[in-house]
């Protein structure tokens, strides 16, 4: 699970949104499955190179959200959840595609010319 993690510090996204964001996007994708647990705070922290309390600021967020659960004496697990319409994995990429192709507009590039540059980059 943490080769599929990695953050980026430069970017402008806060690393602890960037981490809580790829869980979510794991969970939904299938890479994570119900009642699979996740590394310590300690762990992932070391692995991404980041401060723990950021680790634990993403992980207490994605309790709160209900797609990670906390059991006293436990490690952290992925949360059981119903499937929904706002959490495919179609509707958690549509804002990265609203904007890519925002961008490609921009830069006068046709929409034959991003749909070849995805199946290049695929």
């Amino acid at each position: 699970m943490l080769a599929l993690i990695n953050v980026n510090p430069s970017s402008g996204e806060p690393i602890y949104r960037q981490l809580s964001e790829q869980i979510v996007r794991l969970i939904v994708g299938g890479q994570l499955e119900t009642e699979q647990v996740l590394p310590s705070v300690r762990k992932m922290a070391e692995h991404l190179s980041v401060n723990p309390m950021t680790v634990s600021r993403a992980v207490q967020q994605l309790v709160k959200q209900g797609w990670l659960e906390r059991r006293r004496g436990q490690a952290t697990r992925v949360a059981k959840r119903e499937p929904s319409e706002t959490t495919s994995s179609a509707q958690l990429l549509k804002p990265e595609v609203d904007e890519l192709v925002s961008q490609a507009k921009q830069l006068g590039i046709s929409r034959d010319e991003l749909m070849g540059l995805i199946d290049t980059c695929w």
